[in-house]
Formats: structure tokens, sequence, C-alpha cells
């Protein structure tokens, strides 16, 4: 009986050791879990480089939708309105300059005013342009209203036009300077639909419906004054 017990309590021991090396086999697997959680963190740093991406992406998407200024888009004809309408603006200016003293007429004085008012900042800002354009500024003439160069626009008056313009006084002037400021602005209005029709800027294109709403507004007013 001893003889046989032998071998059975072999058996016995065999069978604890082999349960002792699967549990060491059951142990490892939850390392393969540890693995298995580090392909994933492999995988959130994966996610966390996509994510840099698309932030990277987010960043250079924002610099593609900003669009160049309005001023950066023009051509030739907006080049010429601005610089032809500042000269006829400056023109426009010095005659209303002379209403301060030589009007009698207080709606004629008050209207010039306005169109004083109206128009040098028009100049200021197209002045701009033409640089932000590197275009050579407008001429600014002589102080007068005379432009060498410029008599031939449309509604420019002559240097013999403002002289008798500067000798009038009181009626007299009102009405000449009437009858010569809507000549004026009839010409500023064909320049600016010129520019509506022709030009590319928008800023440009605005201005120029702004000047015929405008003008076309005061021409109604100055001939119901004659």
């Amino acid at each position: 009986m001893l003889r046989r017990a032998l071998p059975v309590g072999a058996l016995v021991l065999t069978l604890a050791v082999a349960a002792c090396s699967g549990g060491g086999h059951s142990s490892g697997h939850p390392g393969g879990g540890s693995t298995a959680s580090g392909h994933a963190d492999a995988g959130s740093t994966a996610s966390g480089h996509a994510d840099a991406g698309s932030t990277a992406s987010g960043h250079a998407g924002g610099g593609s939708t900003a669009s160049p200024s309005p001023g950066a888009v023009f051509n030739d004809a907006d080049a010429a309105f601005a610089e032809h309408m500042s000269v006829h603006h400056q023109q426009a200016v010095v005659m209303s300059a002379l209403a301060t003293e030589r009007a009698s007429d207080p709606r004629v004085k008050k209207l010039a005013a306005e169109i004083e008012a109206a128009q040098a900042p028009e100049i200021a800002t197209m002045a701009a342009w033409l640089s932000d354009w590197g275009r050579e500024p407008a001429a600014t003439g002589d102080g007068h209203g005379n432009v060498t160069g410029h008599e031939s626009m449309p509604g420019m008056m002559s240097a013999a036009d403002m002289a008798k313009l500067v000798e009038s006084t009181g009626e007299a002037f009102d009405n000449r300077f009437l009858t010569m400021m809507i000549a004026h602005h009839e010409g500023a209005v064909t320049m600016a639909r010129d520019q509506i029709a022709n030009g590319a800027n928008p800023e440009a294109k605005a201005l120029a419906a702004k000047i015929v709403t405008d003008q076309q507004a005061e021409i109604a007013t100055m001939k119901a004054m004659l």
C-alpha cells in the first residue's frame, strides 16, 4: 500500500506545480492588458498628434479666411477717378470758400458750407487711396481752383470763370456761384457714373455712388434758388 501511495503523492505534487504554472500565465494576461493599455496610450498620443494637426490646420484655415484689404483691389479706372475727382473737388471747395465772404443769400452760404464740409474729407480719402495704390498724388493747382492740365474734365471751370467769380459780390455772386456750381456738379456726376461702370475697387465705387446721390440732390436745390 505504501508503494502505491507514493505515485499518488507525486501526482498531487505535479498537479500543484502545474496549477502554479497556470496561475503565472493567468497573471501574465493582465500584464498583456497593461500592454494593451500601453497601446491605448499610444493611440491617445496619436490622437493628440491628430488634434495638434487639426489645430495647426485650424490656424492655417484662419489665415486663409483673412481677405485682402479692399484697397488692394483696383484698376486704372479707379486710380483715374481718385486723381481727377480730387482735383474736381478742390475747385468746388475753393468756390464754396468764396461764398463765405461774397454771397448775400444765406441759403447760398449754407449750401456752400455743406459742399465744402462734404468734399474736403473725400479729397483726403482719395489721396489715401492713391498712396496705398502706389500712384502719384493728385495735382493741387494754384490755390485758386485752377489746375493746369485738368481744364477739360467735365464741369471744370476755366481760369477766366474763376476770376469772374472772385470779382463778383452780393446777388451777382449768388447767381454766378449757383450757375457755375450746377455745371460743376453735373460734371462730377458724369465722372462718378463712369467710375461706377468701369471701376473695380468697391470703396471707390461706393464713393462714386454717394457723389451721384448727393450732388444730384444739390443740383435740384440750386436750381430752385435761381
